[in-house]
């Protein structure tokens, strides 16, 4: 059976599970944290080391104002009520992305990373104004002003996942079958998994049956 080690997600279809079943996309967003938190418990129970989630994109800034602001509200009211507990459940949480937010969330963010950086049961990197290839060019224009040779090995220093092993799995809800700018190169050579049910929908069965499918397939990374 294959290892599984890291799972990341695109959390796709709160807004849609939102209008459809209460006219409003903020309700999707409310149902879609209910689901997050159902799939951490369940990546304790299979053992997982690392779980990336994509929060919040950098062509989301071209959601409307007041949809930003609460879904980083949303996300500021988590970290406040459930930090203890996570880091009680010995979960680390880690940013990845361009950390160019309020003051008032990044102090938020720091303090979750400073408090949970020890912990080892599970790695949470929440994907927060995150694009892939802003990413690799980042990379590009630091290794150019480094003295360090020009490798795959250095260069990786500087994408925000160093020291982050490449996600196994892949898994998109929503019914939609793209990468959206999501760790582009660190997925080379993952299971990608498309889902067609709505990320609020998404539950805890799902995520099992797709764990126990990944374990089973043949995987050749270019060999035979």
């Amino acid at each position: 059976m294959n290892p599984l080690n890291h799972v990341a997600i695109i959390m796709d279809g709160n807004g849609r599970w939102g209008l459809k079943h209460k006219n409003s996309r903020k309700a999707g967003h409310n149902a879609g944290l209910k689901t997050i938190q159902k799939i951490i418990k369940e990546s304790i129970k299979n053992n997982l080391r690392y779980l990336t989630l994509y929060t919040f994109s950098t062509e989301n800034w071209k959601r409307p104002k007041d949809e930003i602001k609460f879904l980083f509200n949303l996300l500021e009211n988590f970290l406040k009520k459930k930090l203890d507990e996570l880091h009680k459940n010995n979960i680390k949480l880690k940013i990845i992305g361009n950390k160019k937010l309020s003051i008032k969330l990044n102090k938020i963010l720091e303090k979750a990373e400073k408090k949970t950086y020890f912990n080892s049961k599970l790695q949470i990197n929440l994907a927060l104004n995150y694009g892939s290839k802003t990413e690799i060019l980042e990379a590009v224009k630091k290794i150019n002003k480094s003295k360090l040779e020009i490798n795959e090995k250095n260069f990786l220093r500087f994408f925000h996942t160093y020291k982050i092993p490449d996600p196994d799995l892949l898994i998109r809800t929503g019914n939609t079958r793209r990468l959206s700018n999501f760790l582009l190169w660190q997925m080379a050579y993952s299971e990608i998994y498309f889902v067609k049910k709505l990320w609020p929908d998404f539950n805890e069965k799902d995520f099992k049956n797709i764990i126990l499918d990944f374990k089973k397939i043949k995987r050749n990374f270019g060999s035979i």
